[in-house]
């Protein structure tokens, strides 16, 4: 324990000088970064999870095209029902019942992420405090409602979700107004790329063209349903599929801006001579052919290990003295980071600019925030959550509108229809917010490549970025020799007593 107490200080100090002698120093790999844009340097990467997407993609579009017809205007016209029948018991609602209520949290959710983006310049700011400030709340009401109409086990879970909110949000209270100032300068960055919002325009309404065939099949689920077990199985099923798809589509958006952003900083403006032409198009082209193998692999894993990074951290940061405690989350916090090593946001960077696979990209970023001392700096951002909450409360919008309309008509869907539309709704507004995300792990990429990068595009703010790097590594060299002369003093105080 102690010896790796020493081993963190040393390292935190080394990382100061680091960050010190790389200011000023360009990075011989972002020099030569628009020769990666040359098409002989592109190779196809992780092919095999491409594959894997596209066949999941066939089969589950046939699957939910056959779930909607079934029901279709004729309860059971393909006969599915004599399958089904010794699972659970199937009753002659109508797809087109429910598929409305669909298209309705659809529109909301679309609504709200066109919303975000029209606003990203003005109120950017007030938008995401009150996604902060307002969730909490919100769930707590969700939850008064769903016990209101007896359904005590979501009653219960939106409980213990504002419950989690609540605390997470008391746990890194101090950290939001160095978010918040990371999140002005993204949006910043952002908004002077207008190309970079109809690029999200374009991929919501990809994602609206998939949702109008998902929401047909679960209309069929819907209909068919009396509420058992088994066909909450299919759609949590259902669910997932929609969840992997829309993370591959939000981290499409992801490559393409990371990859316009990066550029931008390293050629010192859009309008620079140095800019490779048509850096747009290419990043596009890229990120849906070579690199698209690579963006579906990541998927899969990356947003549940960087969630249960956030809590682990928020909870980690407040413990206190009790050792017992510590030395569990530590045990989690430790298997977590080994995760974070091969599955971080960040990759997507690399992928956008060097046209890695996954693991090498994210295993690259991950070293080269350790080896400078940016990772500290990383650690201490709520960017990722902020945006996540609002993500979150633009799906409990458009679920709570959805559930409304089905109460009235057909109360015992309402759970159904609210959750999945939900999940609708989150997707939507999480393809808006995920521009802003791109632009951020760009800046703290290209801080860590070369710091002077980000002096030469606003020197205040890299000044509060120094700064801060250097406050929360002195932080970290304090608490381990706290740490270290606390086991010393114990080690001492049991020789004592053993005497």
């Amino acid at each position: 324990m102690s010896d790796s107490n020493i081993s963190s200080s040393s390292s935190d100090s080394a990382s100061i000088a680091t960050v010190d002698q790389n200011i000023g120093r360009r990075n011989e790999r972002i020099i030569n970064a628009d020769q990666t844009f040359s098409p002989e340097l592109r190779h196809w990467r992780d092919i095999f999870w491409l594959a894997i997407f596209i066949i999941h993609l066939i089969l589950l579009g046939v699957v939910l095209a056959a779930l909607g017809l079934n029901r279709f205007r004729t309860a059971d016209r393909l006969n599915i029902d004599r399958y089904t029948s010794r699972y659970w018991e199937n009753s002659n609602g109508l797809t087109e019942t429910y598929w409305p209520k669909y298209a309705v949290a659809g529109g909301i959710g679309t609504v709200l992420g066109c919303l975000w983006l029209l606003l990203l310049g003005s109120r950017a700011k007030q938008m995401m405090k009150v996604s902060v400030h307002i969730l909490t709340t919100y769930l707590a009401v969700i939850s008064v409602l769903c016990f209101w109409c007896e359904q005590f086990f979501w009653g219960v879970a939106f409980a213990t979700g504002a419950a989690v909110q609540f605390l997470y949000v008391i746990s890194v209270i101090d950290r939001l107004p160095f978010t918040m100032l990371v999140l002005q300068k993204a949006v910043k960055l952002v908004w002077s790329l207008p190309e970079v919002t109809r690029v999200a325009y374009a991929f919501m309404a990809v994602m609206l063209l998939w949702m109008g065939i998902w929401s047909f099949g679960i209309s069929g689920v819907v209909a068919s349903s009396r509420g058992d077990l088994g066909r909450w199985w299919l759609l949590v099923v259902l669910s997932v599929s929609l969840f992997w798809t829309a993370a591959v589509l939000c981290n499409t958006v992801h490559v393409i801006v990371s990859g316009l952003v990066f550029l931008v900083l390293i050629h010192g403006g859009r309008n620079a001579s140095s800019m490779p032409p048509n850096s747009l198009m290419k990043s596009l082209r890229y990120a849906v052919t070579t690199s698209f193998g690579s963006i579906c692999y990541g998927s899969l894993f990356t947003a549940a290990i960087r969630t249960l990074r956030w809590e682990i951290r928020g909870f980690r940061s407040k413990i206190g003295n009790n050792e017992c405690l510590l030395c569990c989350v530590d045990f989690l916090f430790q298997l977590v980071e080994t995760l974070v090593r091969f599955f971080n946001k960040y990759a997507y960077v690399q992928i956008a600019i060097y046209g890695k696979g996954f693991n090498r990209s994210a295993r690259d970023a991950w070293e080269l925030f350790q080896s400078t001392g940016v990772e500290a700096l990383v650690a201490y951002d709520c960017s990722g959550a902020v945006l996540l909450m609002g993500t979150i409360l633009g799906g409990l919008i458009t679920g709570t509108c959805a559930g409304v309309w089905t109460w009235i008509t057909w109360k015992d869907r309402v759970i159904m229809v609210g959750s999945t539309a939900m999940l609708m709704g989150m997707v939507l507004v999480g393809l808006a917010m995920v521009v802003v995300e791109s632009a951020v792990t760009s800046i703290y990429i290209c801080y860590a490549e070369d710091p002077s990068l980000i002096r030469r595009w606003d020197p205040q703010f890299f000044n509060q970025l120094s700064e801060t790097l250097h406050q929360r590594l002195q932080h970290r060299s304090s608490r381990a020799r706290e740490v270290l002369t606390h086991n010393q003093l114990d080690s001492h105080t049991q020789d004592t007593f053993h005497l």
